[in-house]
């Protein structure tokens, strides 16, 4: 179950060759690669007169609700009922940026009882086998880069406009850390040269993403770096942000994005993450990032409710702040040889 086969892509064509009612969902808290593939999948299908929707399972960050199309998009959160009966009418349901149903929260329910096929896209480990048709590339850096595989296998190319090519490179940019991560390849960097040729502003779209800081999200920062803690002897740096400092910042949804990188910059640093208390939902998230062979996807599955990728994963625990970084620090004594090699 990698990669879809051929066939399967001429099976995916023949489905969208009428008209069809579509509903497109990625995954709990959406980052730049679920919004930015769902809105490059978006704004194809309605060339091809797909009636279309897109239903997150909650709020996802301001400094990606610029892009067209995101006025269309619906939140379960805020509006079940009307989400409910979209998700019942559709003739084809595409998940995006997620392999497993848990990863959508109250919804999961919804969708295991949803009789409409299933057409999954995405580039993480150990994709469950809950689609009709799977295209799943573990070696991709983002579902978005994927999302223009997915176009140009079926023949759409000619498709391609600006508000794909803005969707997917914000998606792309995001999910390689700004071309910054291995799984950034000569593909990838031909596949943003296609998009720039359709006529995007790549240093706009940077400026709106990575340039539009609030004051808060400064002084969080701050606090952040200031809490910042290095393991020398396991080549690990962590962060510990809780509920308090968040809300001394007036923090706001995408407000902690990309913080974890911060430790592994580091010099000598193979392991980093951070944790981030919510008391709302009674859980502490984590997220890690590393660098040569230590595998987080592995780490976070086995001990933190989570996965991803073998160089970044997340992770939530139900213990507490002090005791989830206790634990953490409990478990480099045990596997930190593997972090100086």
């Amino acid at each position: 179950m990698s990669i879809m086969k051929y066939l399967a892509f001429k099976d995916v064509k023949s489905l969208l060759n009428s008209p069809k009612k579509i509903v497109i969902i990625p995954h709990y808290n959406p980052d730049g690669d679920a919004i930015g593939s769902a809105l490059g999948l978006y704004h194809y299908f309605i060339q091809k007169k797909h009636k279309t929707s897109i239903i997150v399972p909650n709020d996802y960050p301001k400094f990606l609700k610029w892009l067209t199309g995101t006025s269309v998009i619906i939140n379960f959160e805020s509006d079940v009922e009307k989400a409910k009966q979209i998700l019942f009418s559709a003739d084809l349901i595409f998940t995006v940026d997620f392999n497993a149903l848990h990863r959508i929260g109250d919804m999961k329910s919804i969708l295991e009882s949803n009789t409409a096929p299933k057409i999954m896209i995405d580039h993480h480990q150990q994709p469950e086998d809950y689609a009709a048709y799977m295209y799943s590339d573990v070696e991709m850096g983002s579902t978005s880069e994927m999302i223009y595989h997915f176009i140009n296998r079926i023949g759409d190319s000619d498709l391609l406009n600006k508000s794909i090519a803005e969707a997917l490179y914000t998606g792309i940019v995001t999910d390689t850390a700004s071309f910054r991560f291995p799984k950034t390849t000569p593909t990838t960097h031909n596949v943003v040269a296609k998009l720039m040729n359709c006529g995007i502003n790549h240093s706009e779209i940077h400026n709106k993403i990575y340039d539009s800081n609030s004051f808060d999200r400064i002084k969080l920062l701050g606090i952040a770096l200031n809490n910042l803690k290095i393991i020398t002897q396991h080549n690990a740096a962590y962060i510990t942000l809780s509920q308090s400092e968040l809300d001394s910042c007036n923090y706001q949804k995408g407000d902690t994005e990309g913080l974890v990188n911060y430790g592994l910059s580091i010099k000598g640093i193979k392991l980093a993450a951070i944790f981030i208390e919510n008391k709302s939902e009674g859980i502490v998230k984590i997220s890690f990032r590393s660098k040569g062979n230590f595998d987080v996807n592995k780490f976070s599955r086995h001990h933190f409710n989570g996965g991803g990728h073998k160089n970044a994963a997340g992770g939530k625990s139900d213990l507490s702040l002090e005791k989830i970084v206790s634990k953490f620090e409990f478990l480099l004594n045990d596997n930190g040889t593997s972090l100086s090699k």
